[in-house]
């Protein structure tokens, strides 16, 4: 049985895939526990993979975009199931990750990393993209532990002004390798 907070259709508002559709599938529970963290990841319910997929159905019908998020999805065993789950059903898998914890995923599975105490170096290899926040400085410390070529997004923590500031700053001095990423959905009002 898989411990879930909430599922629920939006669009994704961070990130390279900011504006599309997607069905959240947020995970009950994480292994850090971060000052700064917006999300309400308790355990509100259990249910199986097979639920799991059923509910994804039919909260997005043929949306073809499931973001496992949390908490810390990769945290629980039955996480790879689901993810093999959905693919067989024709969605495309993306995996929101703090990056802690090693795991083998499908090439086709996106990962998104955003690292907040420690890094699995896997983990930093794999991303598809890096988010790392912004909250009363930038974190460079992690920029190097990703390679040259993985995007990397600065999301100012709360969108509040000074971190926004801080980020801009940031992404000015180096161009080529930071970008600005807002939480959008906040901006309009939708989870």
């Amino acid at each position: 049985m898989l411990q879930l907070a909430e599922i629920f259709y939006s669009v994704q508002g961070e990130g390279t895939w900011t504006g599309t559709p997607a069905v959240f599938v947020r995970l009950a529970g994480c292994n850090l526990s971060c000052a700064f963290c917006d999300t309400d990841y308790a355990l509100a319910f259990f249910a199986s993979v097979d639920e799991v997929v059923e509910r994804v159905r039919a909260e997005g019908g043929d949306c073809p975009m499931v973001i496992l998020t949390g908490g810390e999805p990769l945290a629980q065993r039955e996480t790879r199931a689901l993810i093999d789950a959905l693919r067989a059903e024709g969605r495309r898998v993306h995996i929101e990750s703090n990056g802690t914890l090693p795991t083998d995923l499908p090439d086709d599975v996106w990962l998104t990393v955003s690292p907040k105490e420690r890094l699995a170096p896997a983990m930093a290899h794999r991303a598809n993209e890096a988010k790392l926040i912004v909250d009363g400085r930038v974190p460079d410390e992690w920029i190097a532990a990703f390679p040259a070529a993985t995007p990397m997004f600065l999301q100012p923590e709360g969108n509040k002004p000074a971190n926004v500031a801080l980020a801009v700053e940031a992404a000015k001095r180096a161009p080529a390798r930071l970008r600005l990423s807002l939480q959008t959905h906040k901006f309009i009002g939708v989870r």
